[in-house]
C-alpha cells in the first residue's frame, strides 16, 4: 500500500484529488455557509423563458461530502444569500446561531451576492475588529468578519475555511472584484487562529466555456459540477491536513 506523503513541498492543494474525502474526514460535524452554490441550487428554464431556481441541497457539494466521509455536513444557506442578510436575519431566523448546532469547521463561500447583485464594497482587514466584530457594519470586510466572530464565540476552537472565488472569463469589475475578495480572505486568515483559505482563485480550473460546457445548468452548476466542488473542497482540506498535521492534534476534543 503506497502511503500518502504527507509534506512534499512541491504539491499544489487541488493536486491529489481524493474521492473519499481523504484526511477531510477528521471533522465529524461541519457548516457550509454559503449562498446558492452551497445549496445546490438548480436553475430552470420554461417554453416561455422564464427562468426558476431551486435549492436542492442533497445535490450541494457540502451534502456530497458528507456522504464522502460519513460526518454531519449543515447547509446555513441559501440561494440569494449575502454576509450582510446572514448576520441581519437569516441565521437567527433559522437557529443557527444555536448553541446545539456548533460544528468542528465552518466552511464559508459568500461573496457572490454581496460584491455582484448588491455591488457592495470589499473593504479591507483595516475596517473589521476580528475578535468581536463591528457594530455598524458597512462593507463586506466587516460583515464576514462579524459573522466569524460571532461563530467563534459559539464554537471558540472550531477551525474555519474561507473560500475564494474561482476565475472565469471575466470583465475588469468581476477580475478585480474577486482579486480583492481573494486578498481579504488571506488577511483574515493570516490574523485569525485555526484559519485556512480554500483558494479557488489561484488553484480551481479556470470556469470557461469548456467548463461550463460541462458542469454547468445555465447560471448554476450541474450535478456534476456539484460532486466535483465537493471533491475539490475535500480534497483542498485533505491537502491543509496532511500539510499541517499536528495542528490538527486536538481535534477530537472539540465540542460538537
Amino acid at each position: 500500500m503506497k502511503m500518502p506523503l504527507m509534506r512534499d513541498p512541491n504539491e499544489r492543494p487541488l493536486d491529489n484529488i481524493v474521492d473519499d474525502g481523504g484526511f477531510a474526514a477528521i471533522f465529524r460535524r461541519i457548516a457550509c455557509v454559503g449562498d446558492s452554490l452551497s445549496s445546490g441550487e438548480f436553475e430552470q428554464v420554461d417554453a416561455e423563458g422564464k427562468k426558476s431556481y431551486h435549492d436542492m441541497f442533497e445535490y450541494s457539494w457540502g451534502q456530497f461530502i458528507a456522504r464522502m466521509i460519513g460526518a454531519e455536513v449543515f447547509n446555513f444557506s441559501r440561494g440569494g444569500m449575502t454576509a450582510k442578510e446572514y448576520i441581519d436575519s437569516f441565521a437567527e431566523q433559522n437557529g443557527y446561531w444555536d448553541e446545539e448546532k456548533k460544528c468542528q469547521a465552518y466552511i464559508l463561500a459568500l461573496g457572490v451576492n454581496d460584491l455582484f447583485g448588491y455591488r457592495q464594497e470589499v473593504g479591507s482587514i483595516e475596517d473589521t475588529d476580528l475578535e468581536n466584530g463591528t457594530e455598524n457594519p458597512a462593507n463586506f470586510a466587516q460583515y464576514y468578519t462579524s459573522l466569524i466572530a460571532k461563530l467563534r464565540k459559539i464554537a471558540p476552537n472550531a477551525f474555519f475555511f474561507l473560500m475564494t472565488m474561482p476565475r472565469e472569463e471575466d470583465d475588469e469589475f468581476h477580475k478585480n472584484a474577486k482579486i480583492k475578495h481573494a486578498e481579504l480572505l488571506h488577511a483574515i486568515a493570516e490574523r485569525m487562529p485555526r484559519t485556512y483559505v480554500l483558494d479557488f482563485h489561484r488553484y480551481a480550473p479556470i470556469y470557461d466555456a469548456t467548463f461550463k460546457r460541462d458542469y454547468y445548468l445555465y447560471g448554476h452548476l450541474n450535478p456534476c459540477g456539484y460532486l466535483l466542488t465537493a471533491k475539490m473542497v475535500a480534497s483542498y482540506i485533505d491537502y491543509i491536513v496532511r500539510q499541517n498535521p499536528t495542528k490538527f492534534d486536538t481535534i477530537g476534543f472539540i465540542p460538537h
